[in-house]
């Protein structure tokens, strides 16, 4: 008796798995959508704005035009015309919260970029990649908030800061300043990334100048742990990036993933820090080279509108409107 031959019932079963409608049709929305994510929305670029109660009673309203994780590699045109035409905004204060830089070559490409927009007010940190290069990772490290962090090739920061710098933007850096600006009177203190443990809060602890209207804030990752620090010393308001918003959003449901310690509530946009400081967290205009892809998550930059608060026994508690608008 011969053996017998295998029945070709499961293979057939497979093959006819593989190519059923649901399965077929799956497999296209999530090619679409990464077709989507990579080479349209990324480069959809958006300015957000928002107005946020944070001034002392009977101040000027003071608008910031809030930019974050341009991640410029050179030759990146289109967003490079795109943060120039933010100038038509007419800020009367610029901040950036760091990750300018994703090569080796991108300095002049960001200080063109930035061209008009350092001959205004302006204050700036840094964010590891200005430091570090970009590397791939795997994705699922994300959802890991101890995972080890290791940078790539040592980026020119250094000539980065002397640009922004020789133009007239400060570098907070562990630094506090104070300043005038259209009557507003700013006492602002910044510390260095906090995502790769550079932070040193206590080089520019204690209370901020009383008499200032704005107490402001700056820092790249939203550390609560810094976050805190500044909330307990009377800040008014935080600025941070370092997010991207989630990067890789869900309808519905929002950010996966944070990158830091912060909750995926406040991953963009203004929220509530504590009794009477305002965090603004911007989901920032590009991404690593690594990773080309947003969805349900446009790159930004944010024109913040900071009026008087309306009731000074409530602190900065008060609401936040927001808008959606076009550049250009």
């Amino acid at each position: 008796m011969g053996a017998q031959k295998p029945s070709p019932a499961p293979r057939a079963g497979l093959a006819g798995l593989l190519t059923s409608p649901a399965v077929v049709g799956l497999a296209t929305a999530g090619l679409g959508a990464l077709a989507y994510a990579t080479l349209i929305e990324r480069n959809l670029f958006t300015l957000r704005e928002a107005t946020l109660p944070v001034l002392e009673p009977g101040t000027p309203s003071l608008k910031i035009l809030h930019i974050s994780d341009a991640h410029m590699t050179p030759n990146q045109r289109l967003k490079a015309r795109w943060i120039a035409e933010l100038d038509r905004l007419d800020p009367d204060l610029v901040v950036n919260t760091g990750d300018n830089l994703s090569h080796a070559r991108a300095v002049p490409t960001v200080v063109q970029a930035y061209d008009r927009l350092l001959s205004r007010p302006g204050f700036f940190v840094f964010g590891s990649n200005d430091y570090f290069g970009p590397k791939p990772k795997n994705p699922f490290q994300y959802f890991d908030k101890d995972h080890k962090r290791s940078g790539g090739a040592p980026l020119p920061w250094r000539d980065m800061r002397s640009a922004f710098v020789e133009r007239g933007w400060v570098d907070l850096t562990h630094v506090r300043h104070e300043v005038e600006i259209n009557g507003v009177r700013i006492a602002a203190a910044g510390v260095d990334d906090p995502h790769i443990k550079r932070d040193r809060y206590e080089t520019i602890g204690g209370p901020p100048n009383p008499l200032a209207h704005l107490r402001l804030g700056v820092v790249h990752s939203p550390e609560p742990r810094v976050l805190d620090r500044f909330a307990d010393d009377g800040y008014d308001l935080v600025l941070a990036g370092h997010t991207h918003g989630g990067q890789l959003c869900l309808p519905f449901y929002g950010a996966l993933v944070t990158n830091c310690e912060l909750d995926r509530s406040r991953v963009k946009g203004a929220s509530q820090w504590g009794a009477h400081m305002k965090l603004h967290v911007s989901a920032g205009i590009g991404t690593s080279p690594w990773a080309p892809a947003r969805f349900c998550c446009r790159p930004e930059a944010t024109l913040l509108t900071l009026v008087p608060v309306k009731n000074p026994e409530m602190g900065s508690d008060h609401g936040v409107s927001h808008s959606e608008a076009s550049v250009g």
